[in-house]
């Protein structure tokens, strides 16, 4: 039997995780059980998922849970609205009649009566994008880096305030002058779907000794080396996921290559306010197995 191309494997793939969720909507749909299904690392696969969807694995998941439930209310007469709304995963039967309100255009007592299919299938169309984004992609080896960290945890909109005290560090410390020394993001979760509270950002400065004792939080970290694809990000960072779903959208399922199981890493090549925000270049380090 011949091979499949790579992009068909990588659908296959996917395919498999949806018919997991169809077959599982009162189980554990965790990112951690579902990247396991695709076999794909934990780290990428929220991303990977919303690409290629065109939806959050959480959004995904209530659309289909809120079309069988659609369906119930159809087909079983004893079926109520209460039912409904717990086999949804929904707190109380008026959180799940919005939701439902919103998905269907009606009311679930409405559509049980008068059950209005198409309206199903225009709400959940799953995006399908029309045009690929073009990206020049480096694949490199890349030496292991070490790096001075402050981690920031909390709202993404607050990270600057921990730029300010990594700023102040470097200033005081002169270990990581900004003139001479790179200067990296790494992000352990997506912005987009991480709590904020749940929020981690570490604000990296290259280093060439050991980090000093200081008050700031500032300690020692080593950017993994290996291999990594490389793309750049023109624009202000707090646009870069423009740069970044691509990546995993339309670069990485017909690549033949696989991401290993670490976060992404920024390295920012521009310095504000010297380079407008909106100015900045950005390599987005994509970490491959």
């Amino acid at each position: 039997m011949p091979e499949l191309p790579n992009d068909c494997a990588y659908t296959k793939r996917f395919d498999a995780v949806l018919a997991y969720i169809e077959a599982n909507l009162e189980g554990d749909l965790s990112v951690q059980t579902l990247s396991h299904v695709a076999n794909f690392s934990v780290f990428h696969f929220h991303r990977q998922f919303t690409a290629f969807v065109g939806v959050p694995v959480s959004r995904y998941v209530q659309l289909m849970r809120l079309r069988r439930a659609a369906h119930r209310l159809v087909a079983q007469g004893a079926y109520t609205v209460l039912d409904a709304a717990l086999d949804a995963g929904f707190k109380s039967p008026e959180a799940f009649c919005r939701a439902f309100g919103r998905a269907f255009g009606s009311a679930p007592s409405v559509f049980r009566k008068n059950a209005h299919w198409q309206v199903w299938n225009t709400v959940f169309a799953v995006p399908h994008f029309s045009r690929k984004v073009l990206m020049h992609v480096r694949i490199i080896e890349l030496p292991e880096i070490k790096v001075a960290a402050l981690e920031h945890r909390g709202p993404p909109g607050l990270v600057n305030e921990s730029v300010s005290q990594f700023i102040a560090w470097r200033i005081g410390s002169g270990q990581s002058p900004v003139a001479s020394s790179r200067t990296f993001g790494i992000p352990y979760g997506n912005p987009d779907t991480t709590p904020p509270h749940a929020f981690r950002f570490a604000i990296c400065g290259e280093i060439f000794e050991d980090v000093k004792p200081n008050e700031f939080g500032v300690h020692p970290l080593v950017i993994p080396g290996g291999r990594y694809a490389v793309v750049r990000h023109a624009g202000s960072p707090d646009h870069i996921g423009e740069t970044i779903y691509p990546i995993y959208r339309d670069w990485l399922p017909g690549s033949g290559e696989e991401l290993r199981d670490q976060p992404l890493v920024f390295h920012y090549l521009s310095v504000y306010p010297e380079t407008p925000q909106d100015q900045w270049q950005t390599d987005v380090y994509v970490p491959l197995r």
